[in-house]
């Protein structure tokens, strides 16, 4: 018989199931096998034989036995347990007790063999002990109250720090054009397209695709007819419930000047859309103290990436004022340093889309700059300190298309004109404006006016210093707001001789203010030292209802979001710190409207009455003065109020005496009389509060 196993198929014993790999083992191996193969004697059942295997590894050589059996099926082996004392056996003792070899079993089975499969079921609980409770266990319990036992089982902790790697994102855009033609069509020639067209709108699969299309149609538009997804249910609705929260801002983001030059955020203006972007002016003013290398680029910002700048704008001069389009948010207003005026369309790049010619400019700064409500919405004007209010048309801004001097003597003369740095103008009074000028003093103006010296209307003046900020009151615009020197002043147009109301002097110097657009008894004020102080006259006149520290250095500029909630400031080193106030400082209270109306007009009656007062006594001191050398008897009355004065005080100080000398005998009196006295003072003194108040009663 061949070798039944071909590891080792180079053994040339006859009936060795080894290989020439192992030759201590023929001896004593191939003729055990071969008998046992051939008769079967050494198995415990005849028709079955043993096959060893002897196989090598890593670990050390192997030896597999199986167990043949002759009912099985052709190549499935049946294990069985090797007959004690048989020689194989001995054999197998023999190697494992030298050492050389390690058993392993190999069980080869039948899937009948394996035994009856499980099969699982549902069924109802089954109670297979119940222990009732032993009441004389119970009596013998003793209760322990309290039980102070101490467990040592506290989780250590420790504290680390992380400093993340910032992650820096960069905003791209991609500008489209009209596609999708054929190469041999040339979507600029109108013929062309039209023959196209034609083309394809004969098709049969167009016809098809657009009847299709059209039940679809249909139906939306049918849907959009019948129902409002974007209607406001409660739009109307503008009480609110009084919040008692204590007013309060926190920093949301800081944007900082990326330049290593620092220069000052000289103004700023929130996207019209959604007011997710912030545009910022930066410029030094300081005249002729501009340091060397200054870069004259400004930005418009992420709120959601203080990193790095969304957009930048590259300006001839720096920028001083700068403001986006209302009714189209890529296009940007903006008044340089040199006087010019600048205008960008953010889908065009960077650089500046038109600007005004030097020969027609302003000749000093341009400190205002406003977009005017027009339809076509290109139209707009700015103010400077050179004294002149001009007009632009952004799509020629080759020359102004009128020019206003701001000269209160009306004889239009430039080196008389007032200085402008401030500019107000409602869209609801489309034919008036304002100016806040150098000298303190806000000039109306009327645009359609015949003449140009009626053009300016009237002035108020009221301010030690220039008028850095001019707003009227969104909800009332009689009232406005002016910011100069150390106050922050409200006016009333039909009291021109003074303001209605008025802050304290401050310490600091004021430098920008603005209302909010949410809340007409709120506005805000910024002052050299970083401080923003948010006032609200309705709940406090005297002081404002919250004051926070911003930043070190001095605030120039402010910003208020459409909604209210947010807040820009910028600073002098260029850093535009965002806040967001609490809920109560951007909710319309309840009868808040009312209580501001009413306040506006008890005060403007008091300043009228106040003015009318004024009028009388200046009319009297010129009567006065013009009648001294016709009627000098006029004189005796002076004498007379002096003589009042001295015996007012000769009256005052004799009843100051009279009062002390009746202390000091009520001092003089003995002490237990004294202390019986004051006993019965005591008891008289409530007799008469008794006989007091049922006196007061009746009257």
């Amino acid at each position: 018989m061949g070798p039944c196993c071909t590891v080792f198929p180079n053994c040339t014993s006859v009936g060795c199931h080894f290989g020439a790999g192992a030759p201590e083992m023929h001896c004593s191996l191939h003729t055990f096998f071969a008998e046992s193969r051939l008769s079967g004697e050494q198995s415990s059942q005849p028709g079955m034989a043993w096959q060893g295997r002897l196989q090598l590894s890593a670990q050390g050589p192997k030896l597999l036995f199986t167990l043949l059996c002759s009912s099985c099926a052709p190549g499935i082996d049946c294990f069985k347990e090797l007959p004690e004392g048989s020689g194989l056996c001995i054999l197998w003792g023999h190697l494992r007790a030298a050492g050389t070899m390690e058993i392993v079993y190999v069980y080869v089975k039948k899937r009948s063999e394996f035994g009856k499969q499980c099969n699982f079921s549902d069924r109802q609980a089954e109670l297979n002990i119940d222990i009732p409770p032993n009441p004389q266990l119970a009596e013998q319990f003793m209760e322990r109250n309290p039980v102070d036992k101490g467990i040592q089982c506290s989780v250590s902790m420790s504290e680390h720090e992380a400093n993340t790697e910032r992650f820096e994102t960069e905003t791209r855009g991609v500008n489209h054009i009209e596609g999708g033609w054929p190469k041999d069509v040339n979507p600029l020639e109108l013929e062309q397209t039209i023959r196209f067209r034609k083309k394809v709108e004969k098709d049969e699969n167009y016809m098809n695709a657009v009847m299709q299309l059209g039940s679809i149609m249909e139906h939306c538009i049918k849907q959009n007819n019948a129902i409002d997804i974007y209607q406001e249910y409660f739009q109307d609705e503008e009480v609110v419930e009084v919040t008692e929260e204590a007013p309060s801002a926190k920093t949301i983001n800081v944007f900082r000047d990326p330049q290593e030059i620092k220069r000052s955020a000289t103004h700023l203006s929130w996207h019209p859309d959604g007011n997710r972007k912030l545009a910022v002016a930066y410029s030094c003013l300081n005249f002729q103290r501009a340091p060397e290398g200054m870069s004259l680029e400004s930005y418009i910002w992420d709120l959601e990436n203080p990193n790095k700048p969304e957009i930048v704008l590259k300006p001839s001069s720096p920028l001083v004022t700068l403001e986006y389009n209302p009714k189209d948010s890529h296009v940007l207003l903006g008044g340089c340093y040199n006087g010019q005026i600048a205008c960008w369309d953010t889908r065009k790049g960077s650089l500046v889309a038109e600007l005004s010619t030097i020969e027609f400019s302003h000749r000093d700064p341009v400190y205002g700059s406003i977009w005017l409500q027009s339809k076509t919405g290109t139209e707009c004007f700015s103010a400077s300190t050179d004294g002149q209010v001009m007009w632009w048309d952004i799509r020629k801004l080759s020359e102004p298309t009128e020019v206003v001097i701001m000269d209160i003597t009306r004889k239009e003369q430039l080196e008389n004109a007032l200085g402008a740095i401030s500019l107000e103008f409602e869209s609801t009074l489309p034919t008036k404006f304002m100016v806040g000028t150098e000298q303190g003093i806000v000039i109306s103006c009327n645009r359609k006016a015949k003449t140009s010296a009626e053009k300016i209307v009237c002035t108020f003046s009221g301010h030690h210093g220039p008028i850095y900020a001019l707003q009227r009151n969104p909800f009332y615009p009689k009232n406005f707001l002016t910011v100069g020197d150390w106050t922050a002043r409200i006016w009333s147009e039909d009291s021109r001789e003074s303001s209605i109301m008025w802050t304290k002097y401050h310490m600091a110097y004021l430098t920008d203010g603005a209302w909010s657009p949410v809340r007409p008894a709120v506005f805000f004020t910024t002052k050299m030292d970083g401080t923003l102080d948010i006032w609200d006259f309705v709940f406090k006149q005297c002081d404002p209802a919250l004051s926070l520290k911003v930043c070190d250095e001095a605030l120039f500029c402010l910003r208020v979001q459409d909604n209210g909630c947010f807040i820009a400031c910028g600073s002098q080193l260029g850093t535009t710190t965002l806040l967001e106030v609490s809920n109560g400082l951007y909710t319309l209270q309840r009868n808040e409207k009312n209580m501001a109306s009413s306040i506006f007009e008890r005060e403007t009656r008091r300043e009228k009455i106040l003015e009318a007062r004024h009028r009388e006594m200046r009319l009297k001191e010129k009567s006065k003065t013009e009648g001294k050398d016709e009627e000098p008897r006029e004189e005796v009355p002076t004498t007379n109020l002096e003589e009042l004065v001295t015996k007012a005080e000769e009256e005052f100080f004799s009843v100051i005496f009279t009062e002390l000398k009746k202390k000091e005998a009520a001092a003089m009196k003995p002490k237990p009389k004294h202390q019986k006295m004051e006993g019965d003072e005591e008891v008289e003194g409530e007799d008469e509060e008794e006989e007091g108040a049922s006196e007061e009663t009746p009257t």
